[in-house]
């Protein structure tokens, strides 16, 4: 089977966008600075909720491992078309829409805030597990021989 190489650039376009976007959270959590609040006014609610961080450790630092983990597979796969990274390519984005949601729902119905940067975060999440639902498919697609 054969990944065309623009489906790996776009996988690796998302996952720096979310990790960008997470690491970018992370620096201002321990530098405790101000963040802006673009389209939305609950940044600050959001990212000084209990449920910003877990055990001292900020949830955007979980976020910006995940998003470098896809990217580092997605590179390492078209460097080595190693199967172990494709593995990764769809499997590790359900664990991070499936963190996706539930942060989601916590902004939503706990919180009752939304962050801009949560937002990017989601949005970035929920199409690499798109892009992982599809490479799947791709991967049991037989192959037809004419």
């Amino acid at each position: 089977m054969r990944i065309p190489k623009w489906f790996l650039i776009i996988f690796i376009a998302v996952s720096f966008v979310g990790f960008l976007d997470a690491a970018y959270l992370t620096v201002q959590h321990y530098n405790k600075g101000i963040l802006p609040c673009y389209i939305f006014s609950g940044c600050d609610k959001v990212l000084a909720s209990s449920y910003a961080a877990v055990a001292g450790v900020p949830v955007s630092l979980f976020g910006a491992l995940f998003y470098f983990l896809i990217l580092a597979a997605a590179v390492f796969y078209i460097d080595t078309k190693h199967k172990a990274a494709l593995t990764i390519l769809v499997y590790l984005p359900i664990a991070g829409f499936a963190a996706t949601l539930w942060l989601f729902f916590l902004q939503l119905f706990v919180i009752k805030a939304i962050c801009f940067y949560c937002v990017v975060s989601a949005v970035s999440s929920t199409l690499l597990f798109g892009l992982g639902i599809y490479l799947w498919f791709l991967q049991k697609r037989p192959l037809i021989d004419k």
